[in-house]
Protein backbone atom coordinates (compact mmCIF):
# COMPACT_ATOMS: atom_id res chain seq x y z
CA UNK A 1 0.00 0.00 0.00
CA UNK A 2 1.26 3.62 -0.51
CA UNK A 3 0.55 6.14 2.20
CA UNK A 4 -2.96 8.32 1.45
CA UNK A 5 -4.42 4.37 0.57
CA UNK A 6 -3.81 4.62 -3.11
CA UNK A 7 -2.75 0.77 -4.55
CA UNK A 8 0.46 1.01 -6.32
CA UNK A 9 1.13 1.35 -9.87
CA UNK A 10 1.47 -2.35 -11.22
CA UNK A 11 2.72 -0.72 -14.35
CA UNK A 12 5.15 1.18 -13.21
CA UNK A 13 6.72 -0.98 -10.58
CA UNK A 14 6.92 -3.57 -13.85
CA UNK A 15 9.26 -1.28 -15.49
CA UNK A 16 11.35 -0.07 -12.34
CA UNK A 17 12.07 -4.22 -13.00
CA UNK A 18 12.85 -4.47 -16.01
CA UNK A 19 14.81 -1.45 -16.12
CA UNK A 20 16.92 -2.72 -13.24
CA UNK A 21 16.96 -5.97 -14.94
CA UNK A 22 18.96 -4.71 -18.02
CA UNK A 23 20.73 -2.64 -15.71
CA UNK A 24 22.16 -5.71 -14.26
CA UNK A 25 22.25 -7.24 -17.89
CA UNK A 26 24.64 -4.34 -18.91
CA UNK A 27 26.86 -4.44 -16.00
CA UNK A 28 27.52 -8.49 -16.04
CA UNK A 29 28.61 -7.46 -19.76
CA UNK A 30 30.83 -5.07 -18.89
CA UNK A 31 31.98 -7.48 -16.05
CA UNK A 32 32.72 -10.18 -19.02
CA UNK A 33 34.91 -7.81 -20.83
CA UNK A 34 36.51 -5.73 -18.18
CA UNK A 35 40.15 -7.33 -16.88
CA UNK A 36 41.41 -6.71 -13.79
CA UNK A 37 45.54 -7.85 -12.56
CA UNK A 38 46.94 -9.20 -9.62
CA UNK A 39 50.46 -9.81 -9.03
CA UNK A 40 52.58 -11.59 -6.42
CA UNK A 41 56.49 -11.53 -5.32
CA UNK A 42 56.64 -8.00 -6.54
CA UNK A 43 55.33 -8.29 -9.93
CA UNK A 44 57.36 -11.68 -10.97
CA UNK A 45 54.22 -13.45 -11.73
CA UNK A 46 50.64 -11.56 -13.17
CA UNK A 47 47.31 -13.09 -13.41
CA UNK A 48 44.91 -11.41 -15.40
CA UNK A 49 41.45 -11.94 -14.94
CA UNK A 50 37.75 -10.56 -15.85
CA UNK A 51 35.74 -8.80 -13.37
CA UNK A 52 33.56 -11.99 -13.68
CA UNK A 53 36.29 -13.86 -12.29
CA UNK A 54 37.58 -16.00 -15.99
CA UNK A 55 41.24 -16.59 -15.36
CA UNK A 56 42.75 -14.66 -19.01
CA UNK A 57 46.45 -14.60 -18.71
CA UNK A 58 49.39 -15.62 -16.68
CA UNK A 59 52.61 -13.83 -16.89
CA UNK A 60 55.52 -15.59 -14.87
CA UNK A 61 58.90 -13.57 -15.09
CA UNK A 62 61.77 -15.89 -15.84
CA UNK A 63 63.72 -15.66 -12.85
CA UNK A 64 60.90 -16.54 -10.85
CA UNK A 65 61.71 -19.74 -12.55
CA UNK A 66 63.77 -22.28 -9.86
CA UNK A 67 64.03 -25.88 -11.12
CA UNK A 68 64.77 -27.01 -7.60
CA UNK A 69 62.14 -25.07 -6.03
CA UNK A 70 58.76 -25.62 -7.92
CA UNK A 71 56.51 -24.62 -4.57
CA UNK A 72 57.44 -21.33 -4.49
CA UNK A 73 56.40 -20.39 -8.27
CA UNK A 74 53.32 -22.38 -7.13
CA UNK A 75 52.70 -20.21 -4.57
CA UNK A 76 53.08 -17.31 -6.05
CA UNK A 77 51.17 -18.71 -9.02
CA UNK A 78 48.16 -18.99 -6.84
CA UNK A 79 48.84 -15.38 -4.68
CA UNK A 80 49.02 -13.95 -8.00
CA UNK A 81 45.27 -15.37 -9.11
CA UNK A 82 44.09 -14.65 -5.64
CA UNK A 83 44.99 -11.27 -5.87
CA UNK A 84 43.39 -10.93 -9.67
CA UNK A 85 40.38 -12.53 -8.41
CA UNK A 86 39.91 -10.05 -5.21
CA UNK A 87 40.42 -7.25 -7.52
CA UNK A 88 37.72 -8.87 -9.56
CA UNK A 89 35.11 -9.02 -6.54
CA UNK A 90 35.74 -5.38 -5.95
CA UNK A 91 34.64 -4.47 -9.05
CA UNK A 92 31.68 -6.47 -9.14
CA UNK A 93 30.45 -4.59 -5.96
CA UNK A 94 31.41 -1.38 -7.40
CA UNK A 95 29.29 -2.59 -10.84
CA UNK A 96 26.57 -4.60 -9.17
CA UNK A 97 26.45 -3.87 -5.27
CA UNK A 98 23.96 -0.73 -6.05
CA UNK A 99 22.15 -2.91 -8.23
CA UNK A 100 21.88 -5.47 -6.36
CA UNK A 101 20.80 -3.25 -3.48
CA UNK A 102 17.90 -1.88 -5.54
CA UNK A 103 16.76 -5.68 -6.00
CA UNK A 104 16.23 -5.63 -2.26
CA UNK A 105 19.53 -7.21 -0.82
CA UNK A 106 22.92 -9.37 -2.11
CA UNK A 107 22.85 -11.37 -5.38
CA UNK A 108 23.03 -15.32 -5.40
CA UNK A 109 26.47 -15.98 -5.64
CA UNK A 110 28.02 -12.34 -5.47
CA UNK A 111 29.70 -11.65 -2.19
CA UNK A 112 27.47 -8.70 -0.84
Amino acid sequence: MIPGGGQPDMQQLLQQAQKMQQDLAAAQEELARTEVEGQAGGGLVKATVTGAGELRALVIDPRAVDPEDTETLADLVVAAVQAANDNAQQLQQQKLGPLAQGLGGGMPGLPF
